[in-house]
């Protein structure tokens, strides 16, 4: 699916993402680009390194966008939760997001975003990563409750959104906020910069 795509050049870019948060963060830059979701199965083993995890993905959204338009460089971006040994990714309905929440509730956690960029017309490739810590106010069931009446979170790694509602459940983070949100603006700006794209 193709979101207002510009013509295509050597400097066109690709948010390879159906995330409506990257794609507001990633217009933030000024950048002109396009959308289009990349039709793969992400990797998504609660015991896998999250590092390596999210690099993986944002990779493979990549190289899957840019092998469809060689031209245009293409930007894939993957997000993920990490607490305890364990990989948070999306949960897979209300029960496991509740489970999420309680397991997060009191407890500082980190946020991990792996970053593509792929080209093949020149063989572009190149990769960044960022991460943020998070802390949760200890919640109660009653406190969940209100949070997932009022955020939709079936769409989002750890089951939450600091930028929504986040006051009700988030004391406080270090690190980039962006990049809890799901891209971080200071790391896709240098990478982008890097590649020649950003002035």
């Amino acid at each position: 699916m193709l979101f207002f795509p510009p013509p295509l050049s050597s400097t066109s870019l690709i948010l390879a993402s159906a995330s409506p948060r990257r794609r507001e963060l990633l217009a933030q830059l000024g950048i002109p680009f396009s959308v289009e979701v990349a039709d793969v199965t992400e990797f998504e083993d609660p015991a896998a390194d999250p590092r390596s995890l999210v690099a993986h993905n944002a990779a493979l959204k990549a190289d899957w966008v840019a092998a469809r338009h060689p031209d245009a460089a293409v930007l894939g971006a993957d997000t993920t939760v990490f607490l305890d040994g364990v990989v948070l990714n999306k949960p897979g309905g209300p029960a496991e997001a509740r489970a999420m929440l309680r397991r997060l509730s009191g407890r500082t956690h980190t946020v991990f975003t792996g970053i593509a960029v792929r080209r093949i017309a020149d063989g572009l490739r190149t990769e960044a990563a960022a991460t943020s810590e998070v802390t949760f106010r200890v919640l109660d069931d009653s406190a969940i409750e209100t949070y997932l009446s009022l955020v939709p979170t079936l769409d989002k790694a750890g089951g939450y959104s600091i930028q929504e509602q986040g006051d009700l459940i988030v004391a406080g983070y270090r690190g980039s906020y962006s990049n809890i949100m799901g891209l971080p603006l200071e790391t896709t700006k240098q990478i982008l910069t890097d590649c020649g794209l950003l002035g």
